[in-house]
């Protein structure tokens, strides 16, 4: 199988210029940083209007991507590569992770960053460092994906 990626300048400053729109939003609205983790973990555990916000945030999040896939044919040909309790378990992982790491690369790479967040910065650098070893060791010495 060969994967291809397409190089999308446009539509990448466009998609970067939305969130961090949203982070402004969310941050003069509500006077909270948009980290999907925590807001995630709020939606869960919180109640009354902290709640409210941020499962409209959430909703957002999901119907925006939704909107996208479907106006924009991206889902058109796309098959998962694991079966769903593989993926259910790699969604949990990831959040579990993301509670280790006191927050996930939007609340971190995003927010964090732009504040001259110190832990933020060396976050960022171990998440994508982990992004790069993975996929060297899957598309290179496992040869998946090539």
């Amino acid at each position: 199988m060969i994967i291809e990626t397409v190089f999308t300048p446009i539509e990448a400053i466009a998609g970067g210029a939305l969130i961090g729109l949203s982070a402004v939003v969310l941050m003069w609205s509500v006077g909270r940083i948009a980290g999907i983790s925590g807001i995630v973990a709020g939606a869960i555990l919180e109640s009354g209007d902290e709640r409210y916000w941020r499962l409209i945030f959430l909703g957002g999040l999901f119907l925006g991507a939704l909107i996208a896939a479907v106006t924009s044919g991206a889902l058109s040909g796309v098959t998962p590569v694991a079966n769903t309790p593989v993926l259910i378990v790699a969604g949990l992982l990831v959040g579990i992770g993301t509670r280790m790491g006191s927050g996930c690369t939007s609340g971190h790479g995003v927010c964090g960053i732009s504040r001259f967040s110190l832990r933020s910065v060396v976050a960022t650098c171990v998440f994508m460092a982990s992004g790069v070893a993975t996929v060297f060791v899957i598309r290179h010495l496992l040869g998946e994906g090539v």
